[in-house]
């Protein structure tokens, strides 16, 4: 129950966070961070801000690099790669390729990223649900004796005994409820309350539009991490394994078989895809003068060398963590300067009025929020998850009082005309681009209508076909023959989605 719960309620605080703090400030300025971050603070805090993303993005992107090639390696029969440097030079190999393709898809923009993750995101969900389906009467058999639990109750006694039991694998006691919702909230602090999806979300129409993260994060971060603990566990019991020898590749080939390999590529590539894509956006802060795909393909190539280091996957989750302790502090300068300062008198963008290379308030105030919340890290005076609300605050109140005494109380009437006038003069710029744009022309052809109908005959067929595991598997024999079935027709399911898809996706285009 501290795992549904808690992340439920994570969760939820995560989409609230995009909705009321990232989302109103993208849609003001229509600028990404690094960009509003350059009006307030200067080139040379901007700059060594950037670098700090691109190095973060970068890592991270390379972690789901990893995640994919688990996969990969999987399927030609490659040892699991568990040191913190590569032992085989097929696995190499595979991480060349599979990055390759992120690089590709990122560098050709938010397009061809929306496009990526549009086709996936449905195919995603069904195929998260399907395996911890398939894979329940596994862990029913080994605690209850019997393939289907008889109720919600069995449920929680299966969960309780067999995934959340509680316990790490360490023999020590886990987290509770309070750091199970930390964790949920924290995960995406970078994107939130650090303010990186303002990149994504000055494309929003509207401030409502952040609600529309749920759909990420209660189905990719609640249902798809329920699922994955299921998978995780009943693969363990079915290879009669401790859960940390298994790599991703493993579980996923247990819990969907082929299907599995595509899931564990399709679920890191659209990771790594967004967050290079993020990186290339910061590198090309830093170097100005070259294109956004120049940066992302420099990028990219630094991030497929660190991929081929699997301690960069395992240590992934504390490097969000101390990620988002790094990014907070300047979305905090930020949401200061765009949503307290006019509220209380002081003058947005005050710095660049005064013509200012860097802003030293704001450069004071990223250093003290930093060691603010590392500080309250080294005491241990909180847990771990919640440390980046104390540091949000703390940096908010330091860096509104550097700035009322460095000039944000000043008034600027003659730069403020200038800044108005130059904001009204790129709206009506853009205004007369979208209005050369042509009319996006919805395809009503009667077959894209059968083709986008296939796609999803599919993907209900593949979960009717995991419920056929779940109910009709009477005895373990019948399961073990109804796994095999739903691995082989499930998989044509999958080759069929995509392809219809994809098709689907193409025709519209062309329409259009």
């Amino acid at each position: 129950m501290d795992i549904i719960l808690g992340l439920l309620i994570g969760n939820i605080l995560a989409v609230l966070s995009w909705t009321l703090i990232t989302t109103p400030i993208a849609v003001d300025t229509r600028l990404s961070l690094y960009t509003y971050l350059n009006k307030i603070a200067g080139n040379s805090m901007s700059k060594l801000y950037n670098w700090a993303n691109v190095l973060i993005f970068t890592v991270i992107s390379a972690a789901m690099v990893t995640v994919s090639s688990t996969a990969v390696r999987f399927a030609f029969d490659i040892p699991a790669q568990l040191n913190w440097y590569p032992t085989n030079a097929w696995f190499v190999l595979i991480v060349l390729i599979v990055g390759a393709f992120v690089v590709f898809v990122a560098i050709y923009g938010f397009n061809a990223v929306s496009d990526f993750s549009g086709i996936c995101a449905p195919w995603l969900f069904t195929m998260f649900t399907s395996g911890a389906i398939v894979l329940l009467p596994a862990l029913s058999l080994d605690v209850l004796g019997q393939t289907l639990p008889s109720g919600w109750s069995d449920f929680v006694s299966i969960g309780n005994q067999s995934i959340w039991t509680g316990v790490n694998s360490e023999g020590q006691t886990g987290i509770g409820l309070l750091e199970v919702i930390g964790f949920g909230w924290a995960a995406n602090t970078i994107t939130h309350f650090g303010l990186i999806d303002m990149a994504l979300l000055r494309f929003a129409k509207k401030k409502s539009y952040g609600l529309t993260t749920s759909t990420g994060m209660l189905f990719g971060h609640y249902i798809a991490w329920i699922g994955a603990g299921i998978m995780g566990a009943g693969t363990a019991v079915i290879l009669g394994k401790s859960i940390v020898e298994l790599d991703p590749g493993d579980v996923a080939y247990y819990a969907l078989g082929w299907s599995g390999f595509v899931i564990v590529i399709v679920a890191g590539w659209t990771t790594a895809i967004t967050n290079l894509y993020r990186a290339g956006l910061a590198a090309q802060g830093v170097f100005s003068n070259q294109s956004r795909r120049n940066t992302t393909l420099a990028v990219g190539i630094a991030m497929v060398v660190i991929s081929c280091f699997p301690f960069v996957f395992s240590q992934i989750l504390p490097l969000l963590t101390y990620a988002g302790l790094i990014v907070v502090p300047v979305g905090a300068i930020v949401f200061a300067e765009h949503q307290i300062f006019p509220k209380i008198g002081y003058t947005r963008y005050w710095s660049k009025y005064q013509n200012y290379s860097h802003s030293l308030p704001a450069v004071l105030s990223w250093v003290l929020g930093l060691v603010f919340g590392f500080g309250l890290n080294m005491l241990d005076v909180m847990s771990f998850y919640y440390l980046f609300i104390p540091t949000w605050f703390f940096t908010i109140m330091t860096y509104t009082f550097l700035a009322g005494q460095y000039g944000a109380k000043e008034q600027y009437p003659e730069a403020e005309a200038k800044e108005q006038t130059f904001n009204e003069n790129v709206e009506l710029y853009q205004q007369k681009i979208a209005s050369t744009e042509p009319t996006p022309i919805k395809d009503t052809s009667v077959f894209s209508k059968i083709l986008n109908s296939i796609a999803f005959t599919a993907l209900a067929l593949t979960l009717l076909l995991a419920g056929n595991v779940l109910f009709g598997s009477a005895d373990e024999g019948a399961y073990a023959a109804n796994r095999e079935t739903f691995y082989f027709y499930g998989f044509i399911c999958t080759i069929l989605y995509f392809v219809t898809a994809y098709w689907t996706m193409q025709r519209g285009k062309i329409t259009a």
